[in-house]
């Protein structure tokens, strides 16, 4: 289930695919096994939902003269480039799909979303942004129909440099879309969209330029027009000697022994002596809140689990923290990376990971850091503790498992998180068959931060008055988001087992339910807040509205994706988007909303 592939940053290993490679990929990672009646074209060898925490980094695929073939449920590719092949980047299926900061060069075609024939394209939507397309005749291939009902092939490009692209855009019968460059000069495409659009009102069919979103300075990389990233930190320049590992700092790791004390001690000396903690793979059981300080360095071991357990963590009125990384109002730097936080047993008034840390310059870091509430091995909130009883709103109190997931506090500035998973159990992990479990937690990401946030391929799922939440903050990049709803609402109906909180910005009680009385947690709040940018999002939340906006401004989002919703954006409490005007390969699509 949680396989990785790592290379030697110092030494990239290369994978090489032959001139007659015919697989479907050189690393597959749920290969099809051979089908059956219901399924001819085979069946995946891992069931989708259980394909979990894995990585592959620090590798060459060499794939000369073959097409990087792209397909997946929603996914964030970013930082590629791709020389000298047929199609760069052939899409085969998706729901929405985004590409940040790509460099194609010589190829035949850079993005390929054709697929199959307009009426049958399996391709969702794609975003396309701060890339460039240089020595390629035909920019981007779209089999979209613009006047077609249904928004198969949504697409939207913004910031992308052309050089030497004679065709920018090319649609059905060879027909130009949008011209590229004369003579092999050069030309930037500030923003062109196809799909539905929604300016505010809609839907309105569009292929054509689009107004760029406004992008604030602040997310911006220095004087440049590109939305600011950074890589996940490899320490392959330290030596062995500039590491403190959590072992033989004396930690455990064995879930079992109280390791509170061992990696308080470990985080502060290791940022007294300037080294970086390297936590070993197992887990970290603690009973009190684990404060990581200013100019912190933390890495993981094949996603270590700092385990939160007792009775600090179990008060609902009085939640605390169980990683606290800074404290209010201070100031500094922190990098962490490749590592779970979970609870075990009834824990509600845990909060996953509370951020206070204020980073003025360099912004802090979050890679590959998850939350995981449930569902597996020793959190005793598994499917012999909390089974899933349908049609049931009895409450079972021990299967509380956490307050909120991650809380990025009031006065926050200068966070960037990429790959984030906050996840309550919707099932068991270890599980032959994977039943459905029931485990609550009261809210996913609850952001209250000043300014100057970044959130690259998130994911937050099963919350129940929330996943997303923004209030009172301003410059935020929200890029490839995606979020499912409890599973077990409407019974029982949000918000219960838990109480809004109106410190907190919780929703009122019932306040997605389209007048029916049950209620499912909102997918996205965004209240009081401005220059929000979405650049792709997934929100499936089940039979209610997904996306609320309340007094902002400058909020806009590209390639919108939703399922089983009848109203995918509400502002004010109204609803400006509607589902069935919409639909899409299986969720309902728009390609660009603003207000």
């Amino acid at each position: 289930m949680e396989p990785k592939i790592i290379g030697n940053p110092n030494d990239l290993p290369v994978l090489k695919a032959t001139s007659n490679f015919s697989a479907i990929a050189v690393v597959d990672g749920n290969p099809y096994l051979p089908g059956n009646a219901d399924h001819p074209g085979g069946i995946p060898g891992w069931i989708a939902t259980n394909v979990f925490y894995r990585q592959i980094r620090n590798l060459v695929i060499d794939v000369t003269n073959n097409a990087a073939s792209f397909g997946n449920q929603q996914f964030t590719v970013r930082n590629f480039v791709i020389n000298n092949a047929n199609n760069a980047i052939n899409m085969i299926w998706d729901w929405g799909w985004t590409f940040q900061s790509i460099k194609i060069n010589n190829c035949s075609v850079g993005l390929n979303i054709t697929n199959e024939s307009p009426t049958s394209q399996t391709v969702g939507s794609a975003t396309f942004i701060d890339s460039s397309i240089s020595n390629t005749p035909i920019g981007v291939l779209t089999s979209h129909a613009r006047n077609a009902t249904f928004t198969n092939g949504s697409l939207v490009l913004e910031n992308v440099q052309l050089e030497n692209v004679r065709t920018a855009i090319q649609g059905i019968g060879n027909t130009t879309l949008l011209f590229g460059t004369a003579n092999g000069g050069s030309r930037t495409i500030a923003a062109w969209a196809q799909g539905h659009s929604y300016e505010p009102t809609g839907p309105k069919s569009t292929a054509g330029p689009v107004p760029p979103f406004a992008r604030p300075q602040a997310l911006l990389d220095g004087s440049t027009k590109n939305f600011y990233t950074r890589s996940k930190p490899q320490y392959a320049e330290l030596a062995v000697s500039q590491f403190i590992s959590a072992r033989s700092a004396g930690a455990a790791g064995d879930g079992t022994t109280d390791d509170t004390n061992s990696l308080q001690d470990l985080f502060l000396r290791a940022v007294s002596s300037g080294k970086t903690v390297f936590l070993d793979s197992g887990v970290y059981r603690i009973t009190r809140t684990l404060y990581v300080p200013k100019e912190s360095k933390i890495v993981g071991e094949a996603y270590p689990v700092i385990l939160s357990s007792g009775p600090f963590f179990t008060e609902m009125p009085n939640p605390q923290p169980v990683v606290q990384v800074g404290k209010r109002a201070e100031k500094g730097c922190i990098e962490l990376s490749d590592f779970v936080v979970g609870t075990q047993g009834a824990q509600a008034g845990a909060v996953g990971i509370e951020w206070n840390l204020v980073s003025e310059n360099t912004p802090s870091g979050m890679w590959d850091v998850h939350v995981r509430i449930g569902g597996f091995a020793g959190s005793e909130l598994q499917l012999a503790d909390c089974p899933a009883i349908p049609e049931s709103s009895t409450v079972n109190e021990k299967c509380i498992g956490a307050h909120t997931s991650m809380h990025i506090a009031t006065g926050v500035r200068g966070l960037y998180m990429e790959n984030v998973w906050l996840w309550t159990a919707d099932h068991d992990l270890d599980d032959p068959v994977f039943k459905n479990s029931t485990v609550y937690s009261g809210r996913g990401l609850n952001m209250e931060a000043d300014v100057e946030i970044w959130l690259v391929s998130t994911s937050v799922e099963h919350h129940t008055l929330y996943q997303y939440q923004l209030s009172n903050t301003r410059a935020v990049f929200l890029g490839q988001m995606q979020s499912e709803t409890a599973y077990y609402q409407t019974s029982p109906s949000a918000p219960l087992p838990f109480t809004p909180d109106p410190k907190l910005n919780d929703p009122p009680a019932c306040s997605t339910s389209n007048g029916t009385g049950q209620c499912s947690g909102w997918g996205l709040r965004i209240l009081d807040s401005q220059d929000i940018g979405i650049y792709g999002a997934g929100l499936y939340s089940f039979f209610n509205n997904y996306n609320n906006c309340s007094s902002t401004r400058n909020v806009g989002g590209y390639g919108l994706n939703t399922v089983g919703v009848t109203s995918m954006v509400d502002v004010d409490g109204k609803c400006v988007a509607k589902a069935k005007d919409n639909r899409n390969v299986f969720p309902d699509s728009v390609a660009v909303f603003r207000k």
